[in-house]
Parts: structure tokens; sequence; C-alpha cells
């Protein structure tokens, strides 16, 4: 694994809301963290409710993740441009975030710990 990037279990349930909505819960979050960057949740695909959710065209690369898809999260009043992002095929050191969803939080989208 890259030196600067560690995955752990993240303690606790977690929750990401968007617009009011409560997009997804889980007790099976993962916690990433790489070098001296804020930690980011990783929320299982399966605990996502993938209709709020739409891919896009919008991909970036990373030397120690590899690629990542992103996508926009429609609300009753609007849509958030590549809010969300996932590593499809990450690199083996990493395998453990595949099927996993992170997001942009703001004042739109709320990721916390319960």
């Amino acid at each position: 694994m890259a030196s600067d990037i560690t995955i752990t279990r993240a303690e606790g349930t977690w929750v990401v809301r968007a617009g009011g909505a409560v997009l997804g819960e889980s007790a099976d979050a993962l916690e990433l963290t790489e070098g001296d960057m804020p930690p980011v949740i990783y929320f299982p695909r399966d605990d996502i409710a993938m209709a709020f959710l739409d891919a896009t065209d919008h991909s970036t690369r990373c030397p120690h993740k590899g690629d990542a898809s992103y996508f926009s999260i429609v609300t009753k009043s609007r849509t958030l441009e590549n809010a969300a992002w996932s590593y499809e095929n990450p690199k083996d050191d990493v395998a453990r975030i595949k099927d996993h969803l992170a997001f942009y939080t703001s004042d739109a989208v709320a990721v916390e710990q319960l």
C-alpha cells in the first residue's frame, strides 16, 4: 500500500444526507486517510440509495488509488454535480474501497457519524 494511505473500518454508524434526504446509512463504512489530508468516509454501495445518484462523464486519476468515477446527486430542488466518487477498479493496495462511494461535504451534503 502507498505508505501515506491507510484504510480502516470507520467506527460506529455513518450517514450521508443531501437536500434534506438520507442517501445512506452504514455501520460498515471505511475511513481512508491519505497523507495530511482529512480522512474520507467510504460507504458501501449497497448502503446508498443509488436512485439519487447519476453517473457523470467526469473522472480523475490518483497515482495511488487509480481512476475515480463521479456521480451527481439529484435532490428535489437541484442537482449537485460530481458530488460523489468511486474507484470502480482501484489499485490492489487499496482494493478495500472497491464498491464504495465517498462524498464531497458542503452546505448541501453532510457526512456524519451517528
